[in-house]
This record gives C-alpha cells, sequence and structure tokens, in this order.
C-alpha cells in the first residue's frame, strides 16, 4: 500500500530511534510496515484495535502510536512541504488564486476536555486552503461551532513557505477567493495588507457572482479529502490524532497530484 515513490519521499523524514544497548526490549515493527497498517485504516475507517494483525501490520496500538509520535516530530508537514516543492518546481501550483473554505464532520467520541473545546458536542471542522487547482496548501481543525471566518488568518499563517523555484520561498497566493461566510470588512482588510487580492463575497449579493468558476476545486480538495474513511466522521477522541490523520490526508493527496506529473507526457 506504500508506493515506493511515497517511500522514498518519507523515510528520509523518519525520526530514527537508537536501540539501548542493554535490555534494548523487543525490536521495533518496521516503519514501513506500520505505515502500511495506518494507511489501512485512513482509507477503510476501520477502528485501530481491529486492525488485522495477519497482514503483517503490527498492533494497532502500535499502528496509532507511530502516526502520533510522527506528527508531533513534524513529519507531515515537511513531507507535505517536500511535495508542494516537488510540484512547484514543475510550475503545476496555480499561484493566481487561493481557496479557502472548511467542512463539517460529525464528532460521535467524547475525550478530554481540552478535545472538547475543540471539537465534540457541535462537532468538528475541517478548515482548508488550496491553490487554484485544488492541492491542498494547509488544514486545520477546530469545534463545529467555530465561525469560518475567524480561521481564514490562521490558514493564511499556516501556509508553508513553498520552495522548487529560484529565489525565496513562495509564502503568499496573488489572491485569496472565499464564499459569503468570510464576508468581513476587518478580515477583508488584513488579507490586503499581506499583500493578497481579496475576492470574498458579500453577504446580500444574489447568486452566480461568478466565484463559483473558483471556488469549486476546493469542494473537490473535501471529496478527496472525505474519500478516506476515517476522516468523513471523527472518531479520534484526542484532537491531535486526528490533525495528525488530517496532515496525512493531505501529502497523500498532494502526492496523487505529483504522480500525475511523473505520469504526465
Amino acid at each position: 500500500m506504500v508506493s515506493d515513490e511515497l517511500w522514498e519521499h518519507l523515510e528520509p523524514l523518519l525520526p530514527q530511534c537508537e536501540r539501548r544497548f542493554r535490555y534494548p526490549g523487543r525490536k521495533s515493527l518496521p516503519d514501513r510496515e506500520v505505515m502500511c497498517g495506518i494507511l489501512y485504516v485512513l482509507h477503510t475507517g476501520i477502528q485501530w484495535e481491529y486492525l488485522p494483525q495477519d497482514l503483517g501490520f503490527g498492533s494497532g496500538m502500535t499502528c496509532w502510536r507511530r502516526p502520533r509520535d510522527w506528527n508531533d516530530a513534524g513529519v507531515w508537514q515537511r513531507l507535505h512541504e517536500v511535495l508542494l516543492a516537488e510540484l512547484n518546481a514543475a510550475s503545476r501550483l496555480d499561484w493566481s488564486s487561493c481557496v479557502v473554505d472548511s467542512s463539517h464532520v460529525r464528532a460521535l467520541k467524547g475525550g478530554s476536555a481540552r478535545a472538547r473545546r475543540r471539537s465534540t458536542g457541535a462537532g468538528s471542522k475541517h478548515h482548508v486552503i488550496t491553490d487554484g487547482q485544488g492541492t491542498p496548501l494547509a488544514i486545520l481543525l477546530t469545534g463545529g461551532n467555530r465561525n469560518d471566518v475567524t480561521q481564514l488568518l490562521p490558514l493564511l499563517d499556516a501556509f508553508p513557505p513553498v520552495r522548487g523555484r529560484v529565489g525565496h520561498p513562495r509564502r503568499k497566493p496573488d489572491s485569496l477567493f472565499a464564499d459569503r461566510g468570510y464576508d468581513h470588512d476587518i478580515y477583508r482588510d488584513q488579507v490586503r495588507a499581506r499583500g493578497i487580492v481579496s475576492a470574498i463575497a458579500r453577504r446580500g449579493t444574489r447568486h452566480g457572482t461568478g466565484l463559483g468558476t473558483y471556488r469549486w476545486v476546493v469542494e473537490r480538495t473535501f471529496a478527496w479529502l472525505h474519500g478516506f474513511r476515517r476522516l468523513r466522521t471523527r472518531w479520534e477522541r484526542r484532537a491531535d490524532m486526528h490533525e495528525a490523520l488530517l496532515k496525512l490526508a493531505c501529502c497523500l493527496i498532494t502526492h496523487r497530484q505529483y504522480r500525475l506529473l511523473c505520469c504526465s507526457p
């Protein structure tokens, strides 16, 4: 399930743990096999404890622990930046416009007080910003009752420095498109202050303003994200674990774009 191309990008980024000389304990399962188990859960939505060990994935707890630790080590973020740099080097990122939107998902588990504040009850929200072709650039997780416009600037702050071209890394798009949920003059002014052209729909305007010709790409990106069954519903009690799976899904979508680039003539 882990392609050679993906593993070539991922393996150098994984932290290496030295075994103790005395009392080394049980030898840890190879990272690539654990990664196969993580992808199996992400694609199928199966519970971690029911992960079939006869397929060589190891225990569900092992496959649950690794993505959490790798996310804390910044592995998914660095992998995403590496893949974005590959696309940028081939001029396959559309910097002329970026699109921002959110999607609500149910949260059926309880969890700690911190997790409940961030999601549960009203569910959770996935906030994403994409380039003009739908490649995810940054993603955030909040509670389902959080107003969309409050995450506009945090999404821009989460915009990674994209390398791959001569000169300084790219840190912002030329323009930003958003629907009426982001209509607020204060935020619109702050977007312009960052040197980004604001194309945010205003409340009360009729439909058919033409923004849909640019915004449909983010809806397609959400369809790609929620094609991973584990992300359709928030099952993880811990917010950091769900965030880890979200970031991994963004890496996989970006890797698909990279594979299309390699296969194109």
